[in-house]
This record gives C-alpha cells, structure tokens and sequence, in this order.
C-alpha cells in the first residue's frame, strides 16, 4: 500500500466512509469534512482512493458542496445513477412546491439554500394564518414523499420537516429547538432542476425562484 494511500485511510477515513455513503459535505453538514475537502492536497488524497475503486469526488453549489460519483460509467453503474435520478425525479414536484411555500411563508427574496434557517414556529403560523398557505401545506404533505394522513397544520407540517431532515435537505442542530438549516443537498437539487430544465423544458427552477411575484388569494 502506498503511503498516500495509508495516509488517506488514516487521517481521512470517516469522511471517505460519509461519501460512499452518499452524504453531502457542505459547511453547515460537516464543516471540518468540508474544510478538508477544500484543502487541495485533503482533497486529492481523498480522490486519489476513491480512484482506486471507480469513484470520484463530485461537486455543486460552485465548489461548496461535495459528494461521491463514479469515475468511468459501465453497465451497473448506469442502473445505479439511473435509480437514484428517478428516485429524485419523482420528488420534484412535491419539494419544489414545498420550496415555493418556504419561500413565499417566509416572505424570502430567493430560494432557501445551503446555510438559510427556517423557524419552524413562524412559518407554522403564516400558514395557518393564510388559507391558501394551508391549501398548499395540504397538499405537499399528502403526497407519496410526505406520506401524511392528517388535516391538522401542525401534524403536516412537523411530518413534512421531519422527513426532510431524514432525507438530508435539512438539519436541525438543537433538538430543543424548531429551527432547521438547509444544507448543500438543496444546491445539489437545484444542479438537477437546471438540467433538466435544459434538457427537457420543464422550467421547474422557475417556480421557486419567481415565488414571491406570484399573487396569492
């Protein structure tokens, strides 16, 4: 074994391990995990083992956030990438809406990225004190990815962040309490929207970011 390659093993492991895990580094995640991967020498001993099994370190939000891709694409590989597109294709719809409620209950300029907070306590109220915001929460929690049974505001909108933070969109640092931090998957989520947007015209990003123009009754 080499020594870059013992050193990597040894001083980088437990990040290597959160990678191939399929976790995202960003600073609000991980912040020494992210300040290694911005180190260019942490940062090409960790490529350089992950190389040795077909990985390689992926990135988004400009450089903020970090995950794990493969290096050369063969037969299984494609399946594997083809399962996770599909899995967050078909969560779109439901965490672009949800976006666009953030956006709009919070009276946010632009769409909540890596490092925003969101007081869960504050955006509970705006919406139950606006009906078409309850309409919206209604409709985002029934769906396949929130999977709620419950006409209560307060159970959907507890579920749906509940979820969230089990999916790795959000994270909630102090468990006393109801403030959730967005972390880089959103930005990685947005990478997403825009190619599709590219390749297929759906125009998805657009919903959340011209949120707050839209005129609701």
């Amino acid at each position: 074994m080499s020594q870059v390659t013992e050193t990597t093993l040894v001083g980088t492991s437990a990040l290597i391990e959160r990678l191939l895990k399929g976790q995202f580094i960003c600073h609000t995640t991980d912040e020494d995990g992210w300040r290694a991967l911005k180190n260019p020498d942490t940062r090409e001993r960790v490529e350089t083992y992950l190389n040795q099994i077909n990985r390689t370190i992926g990135s988004a939000g400009e450089g903020e956030v970090f995950f794990c891709g493969y290096q050369q694409l063969g037969d299984n590989e494609r399946k594997v990438i083809s399962s996770q597109f599909k899995d967050i294709c078909n969560a779109l719809i439901p965490l672009v809406e949800w976006l666009v409620l953030v956006q709009e209950g919070s009276g946010q300029d632009a769409p909540l990225s890596e490092g925003i907070a969101v007081r869960l306590t504050e955006l509970q109220t705006r919406i139950e004190d606006t009906p078409a915001f309850r309409e919206q929460l209604a409709k985002i929690s029934h769906y396949r990815l929130f999977g709620s049974s419950s006409s209560n505001v307060d159970a959907q909108i507890k579920l749906v962040f509940k979820r969230l933070v089990e999916l790795g969109y959000l994270i909630k640092p102090n468990v006393e309490k109801q403030i959730f931090i967005a972390t880089g998957k959103l930005d990685y989520l947005y990478e997403v929207i825009r190619f599709i947007d590219e390749t297929e015209g759906l125009s998805l990003e657009a919903q959340a970011e011209t949120a707050t123009q839209r005129d609701l009754v």
